[in-house]
């Protein structure tokens, strides 16, 4: 499998498949989102735009980057997203690089987000798809991001060859800047759990794939069975 890392500015064109990772914090969030019983989550162009679904739809729950604030229920963090309880609801998200992220190549036939948490199910959804490339963005830091990078290898490598160690790929995502700046409290809306949270490898058993449904993005989680079920 043909494997690109491109920045969100790269993206020329849409790819055949696409994995957008973002491992601070989006789609760890969206993850736990999903594990705390959200059915999927629409994920918003802009801030006025998640505002306005959430006044269209007051039983929805608005996400965003940063500290809270006036309209929104949650901000972007797996540490304070764990308590919440979701359960068939639809989540609006709206964050900095992630989001961006998946909205930049909603035109490709398959999109997957993706973190450490869930790792082996998008590789694993990826052997399955029958794609010979894939395009893996990169979101945070212009392409740059050492944790995105590190997770984006990471499945590749999961994707073609069975058995990969996860330790230096975890290694290299807890020492980038992201991390970093989590654990020194830079960004705002932070849980103390932040970090070891994103580094979490397989702490759940579905990919999380977006689609357009109508005018929207929407990100469900899809169970894919391991070889052996």
């Amino acid at each position: 499998m043909d494997a690109r890392f491109l920045g969100i500015t790269q993206l020329v064109e849409a790819p055949s498949v696409a994995v957008v990772v973002d491992v601070m914090r989006a789609f760890t969030v969206a993850a736990w989102a999903f594990a705390r019983g959200a059915e999927r989550i629409v994920l918003a162009e802009s801030l006025d735009e998640a505002l306005a679904l959430k006044a269209r739809h007051p039983d929805w729950v608005a996400l965003k980057d940063g500290p809270a604030a006036p309209g929104f229920d949650l901000v972007n963090s797996p540490g304070l997203l764990r308590s919440a309880d979701l359960g068939g609801r639809t989540v609006v998200q709206k964050t900095t690089a992630g989001t961006v992220g998946a909205l930049a190549v909603k035109e490709a036939s398959l999109v997957l987000c993706a973190g450490f948490v869930v790792a082996e199910a998008t590789a694993r959804l990826l052997r399955t798809s029958g794609s010979d490339g894939v395009t893996f963005v990169v979101t945070g830091e212009d392409g740059q991001a050492d944790e995105d990078l590190a997770c984006a290898h990471y499945i590749a490598r999961r994707a073609t060859e069975d058995g990969t160690d996860a330790a230096e790929f975890v290694r290299r995502a807890a020492e980038s800047r992201a991390a970093a700046e989590l654990a020194q409290g830079v960004r705002q809306g932070v849980h103390p759990d932040d970090v070891a949270l994103c580094l979490e490898v397989d702490r759940f058993p579905f990919a999380m794939v977006a689609a357009s449904e109508g005018p929207l993005m929407v990100l469900r989680p899809r169970v894919v069975p391991s070889p052996a079920t």
